[in-house]
């Protein structure tokens, strides 16, 4: 047994990754809490040699005065009686050597490296995700839940739970469906309990990874992206910046014939994304982002609050529906803005 103990430790080491020292010290901690139980000791030593593959493992006594635990001490008197080398405090092994020796080391080794082998895939796992946390990944659902509506997903690393909470709302994702994901949270711990990967679909953060990842302008920093606001599914604002005079920000993230951005919404299922204008000047990015409204003043008070004056015929438009179009505005400037509608000549 201790042969093929050690060339399966070699061989998970090859194929897993994991250390063989690193196993050998699990398979001993656990032979030695296996022979403890097997025998009631509580003084076990378990000696490995790598080099001759071999295990041995020994019940250890030591020499007292008194004996107070048999399982663990032996007498001063019965120890001389062994050998007259043995002293008070001297630690006598004796090497077990039974039938069950084999079953036992077998039944734990085997145990230790199925452990071993989750533990290692597990770990490979986060560290595949880590690299990806934060950003949007390509996904195929592979279940669907009808009950609760949660679906699984396969990410080409493992697979992972997309909670009906995380979708866009309304969307209805079917087995064989492809996606893009936004991985929020990745678990350290591989012992823990729950999914390793919290997916979603709805975060904000999603629409900026999207828009740094289609958009060539922004993933050569020509373009940058200054804020984004968003009401998954409904609507979204994003303000975006040019460093190079001659290249229209706006332009850009829209692309020719809205092809650019129409890549993004159809993944959103129709999202609309108003592409603002930022400007240093708050008045003119407040008025941009009342886009698709137009402004025809704003006034700021410099206390990240402001007025926006529109015709009365915009009034509607600026304040959007459900007051959707100037809260997202208010979101993406960081400022309360009120909107008074003027009758003009």
């Amino acid at each position: 047994m201790n042969a093929e103990l050690f060339e399966a430790l070699e061989l998970l080491e090859k194929t897993k990754g994991i250390p063989v020292e690193y196993m050998l010290e699990k398979v001993e901690a656990a032979m030695q809490s296996a022979f403890k139980k097997e025998y009631g000791s509580s003084a076990v030593r378990v000696a490995i040699n790598r080099e001759k593959k071999e295990m041995k493992i020994f019940k250890q006594r030591t020499v007292v005065e008194e004996v107070e635990d048999p399982r663990s001490q032996i007498s001063y008197e019965d120890a001389q009686a062994i050998s007259r080398r043995y002293e008070l405090g001297t630690i006598i092994e004796d090497e077990i050597k039974t039938a069950s020796f084999g079953r036992i080391s077998a039944q734990t080794a085997k145990q230790v490296i199925v452990q071993g082998i989750r533990e290692a895939e597990k770990s490979n796992i986060i560290k595949e995700y880590e690299k990806k946390r934060e950003e949007v990944i390509s996904a195929v659902v592979t279940k669907r839940d009808e009950v609760n509506g949660d679906v699984e997903v396969d990410t080409g690393t493992s697979t992972a739970w997309l909670k009906k909470d995380d979708q866009l709302p309304g969307e209805e994702l079917h087995v064989g469906d492809r996606i893009r994901v936004f991985v929020t949270e990745v678990k350290r711990d591989t012992e823990a309990a729950g999914p390793l990967v919290t997916l979603s679909r709805t975060h904000p953060n999603m629409l900026r990874r999207m828009f740094e990842a289609d958009i060539p302008e922004i993933q050569d920093g020509t373009v940058l992206i200054k804020g984004v606001a968003r009401e998954a599914g409904s609507r979204s604002k994003i303000a975006v910046l040019s460093r190079d005079p001659e290249v229209d920000a706006v332009g850009a993230c829209i692309g020719n014939r809205g092809m650019r951005i129409g890549t993004v919404v159809d993944e959103l299922r129709g999202e609309k994304i108003d592409v603002i204008a930022y400007s240093d000047r708050m008045e003119d990015y407040i008025a941009a982002a009342l886009s698709p409204a137009s402004v025809l003043e704003v006034e700021f008070d410099g206390e990240r609050s402001a007025k926006a004056i529109v015709a009365g015929d915009q009034l509607s438009l600026a304040i959007g529906k459900e007051g959707q179009n100037v809260r997202l505005a208010a979101k993406l400037t960081g400022c309360k803005i009120d909107i008074k509608g003027v009758k003009q000549n």
